[in-house]
């Protein structure tokens, strides 16, 4: 059993033995997110957060083998006019770089195509990367995109009785855009259909006022508060007040970002206090890379009401934290022995393993290895989910287990 990962997509090859004494290698893949000792995501393949489509597709080759981490997959078109792959990046990125890998067979496949980079879902409007003339079986190639801004990825190839089919794709840069679009806000309460949302929704309300703002109703402590479901390091926040009337209620709001929801995320660290913002203004507040997931705004007192026409969001990420895991030691041996638990530890079976500690996963998840208990982790992290891992060792470990756990289990 090997664990194996080329920073995307980790997966597990289980080796054994037939019926025919022959050996085999089965493939098992899994999704998960790394929380390592990192820096930002400043240039780091972004396919990871995003979703893909394909023109058509043959014989269930679907669209995300493109960008799985797996070489022994691929995607595949129909032969059509015109086939096209795409990757929703989700959000604007600066693209410094594509990387593309060809399969290992029928690789002349891919000659011809077009990498395009762009905030178009019509395949032939964006800007064009780069062109592969040609590009042997398995090999990987780079393009240098020069900083291109775009939210989709394209490659196709242009022409008639043609197939796009892609073993891997990478697409390196950083974000560009305001973090705030496409993402989920709530507030404590809504005055008539002043929604949330509408303090995200790229309309500064200063044209549609009566369509493009959020408002609470007048009460103790309102708050909104928007989720970028990942953590970011946040620069700065821009706030633009509402234009017709009453720009003084927005006085003493506070900003707040980080990784909480206690109190509705009102105790998370403040960035800023706004002491007014003139009617119909759009004032920005520095953050200084303040680290979190959530970016609250909340007036203190009572008798409040919090209307804003946007909310901005700029930064660097998603940030990769590095997380800490509690241990319970399981064990035959006197593991107050110095000598012997470095012995435990030193196991190559468990130091395996043991990367993948820092896995956010959106359920509790149980991993085994072997045949008797050796260590328990537990640790709640900060985008909410739990990780809960167990390992099991033995002296010839010969399966590996994914298995739901109930939350009554601990």
């Amino acid at each position: 059993m090997r664990i194996v990962s080329n920073g995307v997509q980790p997966y597990i090859v289980q080796t054994g033995v037939d019926t025919d004494g022959e050996t085999q290698e089965e493939v098992t893949t899994f999704r998960m997110k790394l929380f390592l000792p990192l820096k930002p995501f400043l240039n780091e393949n972004a396919t990871v957060w995003g979703t893909t489509s394909q023109s058509s597709t043959y014989a269930g080759s679907v669209p995300e083998f493109a960008i799985d981490g797996l070489l022994n997959s691929w995607t595949h078109t129909n032969e059509e006019t015109d086939p096209w792959w795409r990757v929703d990046l989700l959000k604007v990125y600066r693209v410094n770089r594509v990387s593309i890998t060809n399969r290992h067979s029928n690789a002349a496949r891919i000659n011809g195509a077009v990498i395009c980079i762009g905030n178009f879902l019509d395949i032939y409007s964006n800007p064009i990367c780069g062109v592969i003339s040609t590009l042997a079986a398995s090999a990987a190639v780079n393009f240098s995109c020069g900083g291109m801004e775009g939210r989709y990825m394209v490659v196709h190839i242009p022409g008639n009785l043609k197939i796009v089919s892609l073993c891997e794709v990478g697409v390196y840069g950083y974000l560009a855009g305001n973090l705030a679009a496409g993402e989920a806000a709530t507030q404590s309460s809504t005055s008539a259909d002043w929604s949330a949302e509408k303090a995200i929704d790229g309309n500064r309300g200063l044209q549609q006022l009566y369509t493009g703002c959020s408002s609470t109703l007048n009460e103790t402590n309102p708050w909104w508060r928007l989720d970028l479901r990942h953590v970011y390091r946040v620069s700065r926040v821009v706030i633009t007040n509402r234009k017709d009337c009453c720009a003084e209620r927005l006085n003493g709001a506070e900003i707040h970002i980080g990784n909480s929801l206690e109190n509705n995320g009102s105790n998370n660290p403040i960035c800023a206090v706004i002491p007014a913002i003139p009617a119909g203004e759009s004032y920005s507040y520095s953050c200084n890379g303040m680290d979190g997931r959530y970016v609250n705004l909340i007036i203190p007192g009572d008798m409040k009401i919090l209307a804003l026409c946007e909310v901005e969001v700029y930064g660097d990420g998603p940030v990769l934290k590095r997380s800490f895991v509690k241990m319970q030691f399981n064990s035959r041996v006197d593991l107050t022995d110095p000598s012997m638990r470095e012995n435990v530890l030193k196991q190559e079976r468990i130091l395996r393993i043991l990367q993948l500690v820092c896995i956010s996963f959106t359920f509790p998840v149980l991993l085994g290895v072997g045949s008797a208990p050796a260590f328990i982790f537990r640790q709640d992290l900060q985008t909410s989910a739990t990780l809960r891992i167990v390992l099991w060792t033995g002296p010839t470990p010969k399966n590996f287990i994914i298995s739901l756990l109930p939350e009554s289990f601990w």
